[in-house]
């Protein structure tokens, strides 16, 4: 029976919690009396998640395998999902239960009542060290800012999607994908739900700093181009000044001034524009460094096993 409800929830090291997982979404759907399917997808784990997932697989057919080749990273493995997903609706949700499955009702509740794209808005977290809580309040406020498409505040990939949308993003194949700012990028009738972020179920959390860096920088250059703008505004700016000095240079040097005498302002000043241009190049190499990722055509995943049926 084909579902109604799929849910996806990328796997990286959860061996700890995927019971838990499974136990609770299955509570969650079931009292919602609509066919549905789990869609687990490996995303390269170690910690014996793999064979975790295959048994819980085949203890409930529901639950549908996704087993990558190798570790290629969050975003991909949710793509993975959306792709092999069969519902009319589609759940996106952390498998660490920091989203607590029994919001997934409520999320079903505004898709019921017409809306396409329900996003689960993150008004509590608890568990979460101060500096994560304010780098993740300036980045969303940040990203509002700086971008055409409005990315909703305090969001993260937790959401319900129409199958609609599912099929728009599906063909929306760039590698570096930051999938929340997409989805408000197709557009459709949106809302969101607020509700209480869970600290993890077990384990530590599988986005270090570094981690969420990078995804900050896919959102930045894939739905902005403030940074080159910022790159020429700094160059206007630093050939203004440099423009403005030569005629003081010129007058303190006839009144043989000593604060003029010597290389150290000379050093300061190419010192100073070759910091701008280094900035400068480097901002264009991650646009460019984006175009021959690109380019070059590879695909987004290499699956290991998955189901042979798929939307």
């Amino acid at each position: 029976m084909k579902p109604v409800f799929s849910i996806i929830a990328p796997v990286f090291n959860e061996c700890e919690t995927l019971p838990e997982l499974v136990r609770r979404v299955g509570a969650v759907m079931d009292g919602l009396g609509e066919p549905w399917e789990l869609l687990l997808v490996d995303d390269g784990s170690s910690d014996g998640s793999t064979e975790k997932i295959r048994e819980l697989a085949a203890q409930d057919e529901r639950i549908r395998p996704v087993i990558f080749a190798r570790n290629f990273g969050h975003q991909i493995a949710v793509t993975a999902g959306l792709d092999y997903s069969r519902g009319d609706a589609v759940v996106i949700i952390d498998s660490d239960l920091q989203d607590p499955p029994e919001v997934i009702a409520d999320l079903v509740a505004k898709w019921r009542e017409g809306y396409e794209v329900v996003y689960a808005i993150r008004a509590e977290r608890e568990g979460e060290s101060w500096f994560k809580l304010f780098t993740a309040s300036l980045f969303y406020r940040l990203i509002a800012r700086i971008t055409d498409v409005k990315i909703p505040l305090d969001t993260g990939d937790f959401r319900l999607m129409d199958r609609r949308v599912v099929n728009v993003l599906n063909t929306m194949r760039e590698r570096d994908r930051f999938l929340r700012g997409m989805s408000a990028w197709v557009g459709f009738r949106q809302i969101g739900v607020p509700y209480k972020r869970a600290p993890r179920f077990a384990g530590s959390t599988k986005y270090p700093f570094r981690k969420m860096l990078k995804l900050a920088l896919n959102a930045i250059t894939g739905f902005s181009y403030f940074p080159l703008q910022v790159a020429t505004f700094v160059g206007f700016i630093a050939a203004g000044l440099s423009i403005l000095m030569i005629p003081v240079v010129i007058i303190m040097r006839a009144i043989t001034s000593t604060q003029f005498l010597g290389q150290a302002s000379t050093l300061v000043a190419v010192l100073f524009l070759g910091g701008v241009q280094l900035i400068c190049l480097g901002i264009l190499g991650e646009y460019i460094g984006r175009i021959y990722d690109e380019v070059k055509g590879r695909p987004l995943y290499i699956v290991r096993e998955a189901p042979q049926d798929r939307e």
